[in-house]
């Protein structure tokens, strides 16, 4: 008979071209740092968590994608905007778009170039099909 397996947690390691930087614009965008050594910073925000890692390849950061799910988009939009995260790290924040595939969605490039799609779910208009 086949053991059951189970999964506790699944995390991607992010490319960080300065790892000081990094630590900092997450920080301050509200993730909770809690343990750093080695050169890797385990990140969470409640039950989310990722590990960034003091490692840069300019070819793997700029195609390196995470995206977050959350209850509301827009007031995340708000937070970051208030924060003025765009403009003390000089990065890109776009603004929250309904997307097709039935999410509010918005970007936040990191310091590395990671990007990051911030989306919430939201129920399908009648004429869009839903999502497999």
């Amino acid at each position: 008979m086949p053991v059951p397996l189970s999964v506790v947690e699944l995390k991607a390691f992010v490319p960080a071209k300065d790892y000081a930087l990094s630590r900092r614009f997450y920080q301050d965008l509200g993730f909770t740092l809690a343990s750093d050594g080695g050169g890797i910073a385990y990140f969470h925000y409640g039950p989310t968590s990722f590990l960034l890692q003091d490692f840069y390849q300019p070819e793997h950061a700029g195609h390196f994608m995470m995206h977050l799910l959350v209850e509301d988009a827009q007031a995340w939009h708000s937070h970051v905007e208030q924060l003025g995260i765009a403009q003390r790290y000089g990065v890109q924040l776009t603004s929250p778009v309904l997307q097709p595939w039935g999410m509010l969605d918005f970007t936040l490039t990191d310091p590395s170039g990671v990007l990051w799609r911030i989306a919430q779910n939201v129920p399908p208009h009648p004429h869009q099909t839903t999502r497999p």
